[in-house]
């Protein structure tokens, strides 16, 4: 079956539309966060959106509107413990991480163990998408992408330099913490393309990818963005043939690529040497 044949189902075309749109955002916070040091920030809020998604679960309300809000305090928490607790990142990111997945298993104990649909937010669904949940998607889609290039130019000082941001009269910590904030609006997006388990790698791989041949800062986030949207195209398209999870099939696409790209970065390395 070909694509277009493919595009006749509503279910493969909601889920290109906001896989596509969800794979970009994610590609253009991964480069943010790569280059600041704080890619595994997915992880960490990635494991508190499975203790908010077994929250949702259990009082019976719809899982990414409760952990929307939760997700979104987490991220200002594990900001507030960089600053004030004078914690490096990761050890940050860990303290919240492990406080989200824990919360998460005594939920589920709660709610009589593990179930079907808590299994299909930790491993992703995308087909299963539904008409609400596409538009939930594109609205907070486009929210995330316009705030990040409203600040294009903050984001461009500080990822390099925070303290010439400073200088310049950035408010850095207002604009750490608007990042974190979309990071965990984006990780609750991501949940439904790959599933909780694999949300950190729709952040980073795309974002890793491009730096391997990318020459310039803006290059870099055009590249991760295109790697991203068509390993998300490629991963569904593919997952829908052969009958693979895909979630899985996505993130091994992206793998692909990075491979791809790092190959063909060395490549020419040696050749300019």
């Amino acid at each position: 079956m070909d694509i277009f044949s493919a595009l006749q189902y509503s279910f493969i075309r909601k889920a290109f539309i906001a896989g596509s749109l969800i794979a970009l955002v994610c590609s253009i916070l991964g480069v943010l966060l790569v280059l600041r040091r704080l890619s595994l920030i997915g992880d960490g809020l990635a494991h508190v959106t499975f203790g908010s998604v077994a929250i949702g679960l259990l009082l019976g309300l719809q899982p990414s509107f409760v952990a929307i809000p939760v997700v979104m305090a987490s991220s200002l928490g594990i900001m507030k413990l960089m600053q004030k607790a004078r914690l490096f990142g990761d050890a940050a990111i860990g303290i919240v991480s492990s406080i989200g997945i824990a919360g998460g298993v005594i939920v589920a104990g709660l709610s009589g163990g593990f179930n079907v649909d808590l299994f299909s937010f930790l491993f992703g669904n995308i087909l299963s998408i539904s008409s609400v949940e596409v538009v939930t998607s594109i609205i907070l889609s486009v929210i995330v992408l316009s705030v990040v290039f409203l600040f294009y130019n903050e984001y461009f000082s500080t990822t390099f330099d925070e303290e010439f941001a400073r200088i310049t009269g950035i408010n850095v910590k207002r604009i750490n913490s608007l990042l974190v904030v979309l990071t965990g609006i984006t990780v609750v997006l991501a949940m439904k393309v790959v599933g909780i388990m694999l949300t950190s790698a729709l952040l980073i791989l795309p974002a890793v990818t491009a730096l391997q041949i990318a020459k310039s800062f803006r290059n870099t986030m055009i590249l991760s963005s295109i790697s991203a949207i068509l390993s998300v195209l490629v991963g569904i398209y593919s997952s829908f043939l052969l009958n693979l999870p895909t979630g899985a099939t996505i993130v091994m696409v992206n793998f692909l690529f990075f491979i791809s790209a790092f190959l063909s970065g060395r490549a020419m390395h040696i050749k300019l040497s």
